[in-house]
């Protein structure tokens, strides 16, 4: 169960990262509470993670999940350029991700 919490706080990690770009210092309603929603749920989600997986992992792996798709979301959408090494170096984070699972 852990396990499951913190990658859904990874992906709203993402979600928080992304409206925050959106919000333009604050200015826009919408995205702004979308990043505050996303936020405490997404740090709510880590602390009950921390309860049964080790700290340094389970912070590990809710930076690189938020990472990796707010990166990718910027990508798709056009907002960042894609380039076989940016992608390949992405896969490299998720795949350090998997790892820390798995070696737990």
């Amino acid at each position: 169960m852990y396990w499951l919490v913190l990658v859904l706080s990874g992906v709203l990690e993402a979600v928080w990262a992304t409206a925050l770009d959106r919000t333009q210092g604050f200015t826009r309603w919408v995205p702004t509470v979308v990043f505050a929603v996303a936020l405490t749920a997404s740090m709510a989600g880590l602390a009950y993670a921390m309860r049964g997986l080790p700290v340094g992992t389970a912070y590990a792996v809710w930076v690189g999940i938020g990472a990796a798709l707010t990166a990718g979301y910027a990508m798709a959408s056009g907002q960042e350029p894609v380039s076989v090494v940016r992608v390949l170096l992405l896969a490299g984070i998720v795949g350090c991700v998997v790892g820390l699972k798995l070696a737990h």
